[in-house]
């Protein structure tokens, strides 16, 4: 499975401030840090990008390319403008995340992908919002995989993506989730890709509870067709699950409570490992 690293995010009080300041140093750390615990792949989020954009996009990507030449790029922002810039910096293929199923979005992003040889993460929500079901995010990933096909984009380019919401928040939502991942499988011959950001499912849930709802949903997803996912790749027991690597039992009792909660078989609380 691809690990795509989260954490060069210029929400990041140290990351961020780099960018702004054009300190490469921080920058560089970080991209280091996430290969050496396990990511393919690096995500380079600059948000809105509003002020100076193509510009911060353009020398952020070569700053971390110096750092790790040879490492594929996920470039986050959006500014159309600012996703050009670091799209036409790029030594490796990149990745655009993300487009969604809304025409405005398909039509700026998808001439990208094509101009630059990209792949591209196509989010399954639509000009009415976030699907409400499994059913409506595969006929949003429908509406992706067509575009694609009108702007000529190859269908191997894209992974789809469920969105995942927040547990305590939407908690009936991973069930759903969880099942149109399986169902993308079923769009195209070959299959298509998937991915999903993984940190989403954890939202504002407490420091303690993070590290096994991920793992847990991760040895959900995984058996249904995940391709891709970004995330933390310093978490060690995300990454163990990720690479089939054993876990502690004290791990695996808190993978099995996440699970529960996971599958809607236990209410979520802030205590439920408790």
């Amino acid at each position: 499975m691809l690990v795509i690293g989260e954490k060069i995010n210029v929400m990041s009080k140290t990351v961020g401030v780099a960018m702004k300041e054009r300190d490469s140093r921080p920058i560089q750390d970080m991209a280091l840090q996430q290969i050496d615990g396990g990511a393919d792949v690096l995500d380079i989020n600059l948000g809105p990008a509003t002020k100076g954009g193509p510009e911060m996009m353009g020398w952020v990507v070569q700053t971390v390319q110096k750092a790790v030449p040879g490492v594929r790029l996920c470039l986050d922002t959006m500014n159309p403008e600012a996703m050009r810039a670091g799209l036409a910096a790029c030594d490796n293929q990149p990745i655009i995340n993300s487009t969604s199923a809304e025409r405005a979005r398909l039509e700026t992003y998808l001439p990208m992908a094509k101009e630059y040889e990209a792949e591209i993460i196509g989010l399954a929500m639509t000009e009415a919002g976030i699907s409400r079901d499994a059913a409506e995010r595969v006929m949003a990933a429908s509406e992706i995989v067509m575009a694609m096909m009108e702007f000529d984009v190859p269908l191997d380019r894209v992974y789809l993506d469920p969105l995942l919401l927040p547990i305590g928040v939407a908690q009936q939502q991973a069930p759903e989730a969880l099942e149109a991942i399986a169902m993308f499988k079923q769009l195209n011959d070959p299959p298509l890709k998937t991915v999903v950001g993984l940190s989403n499912i954890y939202n504002a849930c407490p420091e303690h509870v993070r590290s096994p709802l991920a793992a847990a949903f991760l040895r959900l997803l995984i058996p249904a067709g995940l391709d891709a996912a970004i995330m933390d790749p310093d978490d060690e027991l995300q990454m163990s699950v990720v690479r089939s690597k054993p876990t502690t039992p004290a791990d695996d009792e808190a993978i099995e409570k996440s699970l529960s909660v996971l599958k809607n078989e236990t209410l979520y609380c802030d205590s439920y490992l408790d």
